[in-house]
């Protein structure tokens, strides 16, 4: 058993959701971070802040109809990955989560562009740090 000078500090955990929309031609949807937010520029899932008394896909169906204007339903939400990454002075736990069914056309509402890309693309992206360890784990699941 580690004694308390072996056990480090966790900072605050920060969890937040994020979702793989994948069109029928297998391709995923990936939103621009805005100027004035931090990582501007980069391309990620939408996604976004778990609020107190929220299941995960509940902030997820939520977030996603803020973001996009579409409706999902949180029970055709579909566990996939998790990536676990310092930010800023806390933790960050991104759930990342397949979505296939949803009604209404994204639009960028919080973000410069979309672009719908086949997986492998991803990788030519510029992501956050969080995002990177989950495009494989989502090609071998697409």
């Amino acid at each position: 058993m580690a004694n308390a000078a072996e056990v480090a500090v966790i900072p605050s955990l920060f969890p937040v959701v994020a979702a793989a929309l994948i069109d029928r031609d297998g391709r995923v949807l990936v939103q621009r971070r805005p100027a004035g937010k931090m990582m501007a520029g980069l391309w990620e899932f939408p996604g976004g802040k778990i609020e107190p008394g929220e299941t995960p896909e509940a902030a997820l169906a939520r977030e996603l109809h803020e973001e996009l204007a579409i409706q999902v339903d949180p029970a055709r939400l579909v566990p996939a990955v998790f990536a676990s990454e310092p930010l800023a002075g806390r933790h960050l736990l991104l759930l990342l989560y397949i979505c296939r069914e949803w009604s209404g056309t994204p639009r960028a509402l919080h973000a410069d562009a979309l672009h719908w890309c086949p997986p492998a693309e991803l990788r030519t992206l510029e992501m956050p740090p969080a995002d990177l360890p989950l495009i494989g784990m989502l090609e071998a699941l697409i």
